[in-house]
C-alpha cells in the first residue's frame, strides 16, 4: 500500500542539493510507484475545502522576489487526475468541496519535495486545501475519510512543519533549534511514536511551547491529515530531520508497516 508522507521544503530546496533533498530522493527512489499523489499543503490555507481539477495544474511560485530567477523559471509539469478528484469528493461527502480549475495548482510546499520524490513529474498530483474556518478536529476527520485512497494506490502527502514560526526566525542562527522549538519537536515525535492522535490533534493544549511552535495552524494541520490515515500496524518513521533558522522544524516522516 502506498505510504503517507509528512514534510516540507523551503523554496530553495526545490533546486538545492543538500541532506534534505538527498534524503527525499533516496526515499522516493525506494517507493513503489503510486497511481497518484494527493497533497494537503500549508500554502493553500483558505476558507472552505477546495480541490485542484486542472488537467495540467500550474506551478505556483508562492514566494517573494528575493528568491533567484531559477526558482521562478522552475515548473513541475505533473498532470491532474479527474477521476481521483471525483473519488475524493465522494469520500468526504457531505462536506462541500469546491472544484478549483484556475486559482491554484501545485505550490512550493508540494513541489519543493515532489521534485525529489518524483523528479520526472510523471505521477498525477491533486492538491486539497486546508479550511482556515475549521478546527483541527475537522481536518483530522476529513482526512481520515481519505484513508481508503492509500489502498487504491494513492500516495498521501502532508506538506508542513511541526515547528514553524517565521516571526522568530533568526537567519544568523544556523541549523540549531531554539530551546522551546526543540522541546516541542521532541514532544510531538514522542506522541507520534505512541500513536497518540488525540493529543496531536489537541496540540494547543500541549503547553506554552506549542504557542510558539504553532503560532498559526497552517503548517501543522498537514501532519494531522497524514496521521488520520495511519493504520494500527504502521510506524511513523523519520526520513530526515533538522532545523532551519532556529524556529523551523524540517522533520520528514513516513507511515510504514
Amino acid at each position: 500500500m502506498p505510504a503517507a508522507f509528512f514534510g516540507h521544503g523551503t523554496p530553495l530546496n526545490t533546486i538545492a542539493a543538500n541532506r534534505y533533498t538527498q534524503a527525499w530522493r533516496a526515499y522516493g527512489a525506494a517507493l513503489p510507484r503510486p497511481r497518484a499523489v494527493v497533497v494537503f499543503s500549508a500554502h493553500w490555507y483558505v476558507v472552505g475545502t477546495r480541490i485542484t481539477v486542472a488537467r495540467k495544474p500550474p506551478t505556483i511560485h508562492d514566494f517573494n522576489a528575493r528568491f533567484p530567477q531559477e526558482l521562478f523559471d522552475f515548473t513541475y509539469p505533473a498532470r491532474g487526475d479527474a477521476a481521483l478528484v471525483e473519488r475524493i469528493v465522494e469520500l468526504v461527502s457531505p462536506v462541500r468541496v469546491e472544484r478549483d480549475a484556475a486559482s491554484w495548482g501545485i505550490d512550493h510546499g508540494a513541489y519543493s519535495v515532489l521534485a525529489h520524490l518524483f523528479p520526472n513529474a510523471d505521477v498525477p498530483v491533486v492538491e486539497v486545501s486546508l479550511d482556515r474556518a475549521q478546527p483541527p478536529e475537522r481536518h483530522y476527520e476529513l482526512a481520515a475519510r481519505l484513508a481508503p485512497l492509500r489502498a487504491e494506490g494513492v500516495f498521501l502527502m502532508g506538506s508542513g512543519n511541526i515547528v514553524h514560526n517565521l516571526e522568530l526566525a533568526d537567519r544568523t542562527f544556523g541549523s540549531e533549534p531554539f530551546v522551546w522549538a526543540a522541546r516541542f519537536d521532541e514532544l510531538v515525535r514522542g506522541l507520534l511514536a505512541a500513536g497518540d492522535h488525540a493529543a496531536l490533534v489537541s496540540y494547543h493544549r500541549l503547553g506554552p511551547d506549542a504557542r510558539l511552535a504553532v503560532p498559526t495552524p497552517d503548517h501543522y494541520l498537514p501532519l494531522l491529515a497524514v496521521i488520520a490515515t495511519q493504520r494500527a500496524n504502521e510506524r511513523a518513521d523519520t526520513i530526515v530531520d533538522g532545523f532551519a533558522f532556529g524556529s523551523g522544524s524540517m522533520l520528514s516522516i513516513s507511515l510504514a508497516a
